[in-house]
């Protein structure tokens, strides 16, 4: 078994208080799903107004979780971390059966 430092302990417990929330679990297990797209998507999906989206996007951008791709005038997110890839098929296991 790996050994872990207690950096490594504060890094996951800060990933893990980033995805702690029903609506960025929902927009990451969506990206996963889509592959990418951008807040109007999101926000028509989850019915939210913009600026919570945006919110939730932000908190899960500075935790490193996704990143946006800007093409002219719009903004695509998709997951950037691997870890929460392998993580969102353990949680999201019974979607996909």
């Amino acid at each position: 078994m790996m050994k872990m430092d207690s950096q490594s302990f504060e890094q996951s417990a800060e990933l893990l208080k980033a995805l702690a929330h029903p609506v960025r679990l929902c927009i990451v297990n969506g990206l996963l799903n889509k592959g990418s797209c951008n807040v109007s998507f999101m926000q028509d999906c989850l019915g939210l107004p913009q600026s919570t989206v945006s919110q939730h996007l932000q908190k899960l951008r500075s935790a490193g979780i996704v990143q946006a791709n800007r093409i002219g005038l719009e903004v695509n997110y998709t997951v950037a971390d691997e870890r929460v890839r392998q993580l969102a098929g353990i949680l999201f296991k019974e979607d996909s059966e």
